[in-house]
């Protein structure tokens, strides 16, 4: 059978173009899906992916800024890793807290052990059944967070807000993730000290593990840190904690009981004779007029956003003796040193948590 051809002269000038409209639409589909899978599937593909490395249960703060991280849209949160002390019994805080949420799909991973005890927010959790929690629990936390560096499409931001004994233990284990991680940490001191001192001071986070510390700051990646300067005089009063106080949804809820727990125990630890009835008074006044002081939520800030601080380039050195010196030799490290808008963040911290 003669096959009937066709030129363009024989078809309406109509269908020329509806022809011409497809093949062009098809192109943009198919351009379309080649994009998409040459990056991510995923919806998360254009957020920041972030490890969350806390020694949360030691101050209140690290709870703050882990409410804060989740409820930043910004972020697509790989791994949270819990650090110092008994790094098994934290786990547990952290998988109640993101259950309550809703987040169990964020994995979890064990930080290096160093002792066994207790810790100021065991309470809020001792009940929690750990093996009934739906989300990923990965028992060597440090081998966890370099495979999520190392096979990440994107290069991930480090937020750490403690001392860097998994850090530094994961540089060891493959000291390439710092070529495909940034680093933001809530550590040092560069200008001004605790309270706002004149007088820089040994930061906790560095002087409690000054080789752990120096083996951070020394290795090849970016570094953000705020230091004490900008940090140390982060607290909520007033109408702005009072709005997180009531806000009564399942992140503020979980927050404030952790805050109560974590305080109460701060008190019994000193006075283990106080009757409960000043305990609960003292609790209840506490809880009801302000927040501790939260640094850790400045390095959450820092892994999205600079704009309300100043920054500068310094070259940082983490000295023997805890304190981190400019020195003309050391590594240039960005330092959030001043806050341009102070209350613009506490505002910008009240509306996420609250949201």
């Amino acid at each position: 059978m003669s096959g009937i051809k066709f030129s363009a002269s024989t078809l309406p000038v109509k269908s020329i173009r509806r022809i011409i409209l497809a093949i062009f639409a098809l192109f943009l589909v198919t351009l379309g899906s080649c994009a998409l899978d040459s990056n991510s599937s995923s919806p998360r593909s254009g957020k920041i992916p972030v490890i969350f490395d806390t020694d949360i249960c030691d101050d209140i703060d690290d709870t703050w800024a882990l409410a804060m991280l989740l409820q930043s849209t910004q972020f697509d949160v790989k791994l949270i890793t819990t650090a110092v002390g008994n790094t098994s019994s934290k786990v547990k805080t952290v998988a109640k807290f993101l259950d309550t949420v809703g987040r169990t799909d964020i994995p979890i991973g064990i930080g290096v052990q160093q002792r066994k005890g207790s810790h100021r927010q065991d309470a809020w959790a001792k009940d929690y059944d750990l093996s009934k929690y739906p989300g990923k629990i990965y028992e060597d936390g440090i081998q966890a967070l370099v495979d999520t560096v190392m096979k990440s499409r994107k290069p991930i931001k480090v937020v750490a807000v403690g001392p860097l004994p998994n850090i530094a233990a994961a540089l060891e284990l493959e000291p390439r993730i710092a070529e495909k991680a940034e680093f933001v940490g809530m550590h040092g001191s560069v200008y001004r000290g605790y309270g706002n001192s004149s007088k820089i001071s040994a930061e906790y986070n560095v002087k409690a593990m000054v080789k752990e510390a120096q083996k951070v700051f020394t290795a090849g990646w970016n570094m953000t840190i705020t230091p004490l300067d900008t940090c140390g005089i982060i607290q909520l009063k007033g109408p702005k904690y009072q709005k997180v106080l009531n806000r009564n949804s399942p992140l503020t809820r979980a927050l404030i009981e952790n805050y109560r727990a974590w305080y109460k125990q701060g008190i019994l630890s000193k006075e283990k004779d106080i009757s409960e009835s000043e305990l609960k008074k003292r609790v209840d006044k506490k809880l009801n007029s302000s927040s501790s002081t939260l640094f850790d939520t400045v390095a959450i800030y820092l892994a999205m956003s600079t704009d309300l601080v100043k920054m500068e380039k310094l070259r940082i050195k983490v000295t023997d003796d805890g304190y981190t010196r400019i020195d003309e030799n050391a590594k240039v490290i960005n330092c959030a040193t001043e806050w341009k808008d102070l209350g613009a963040f506490e505002d910008f911290l009240v509306g996420r948590l609250t949201k």
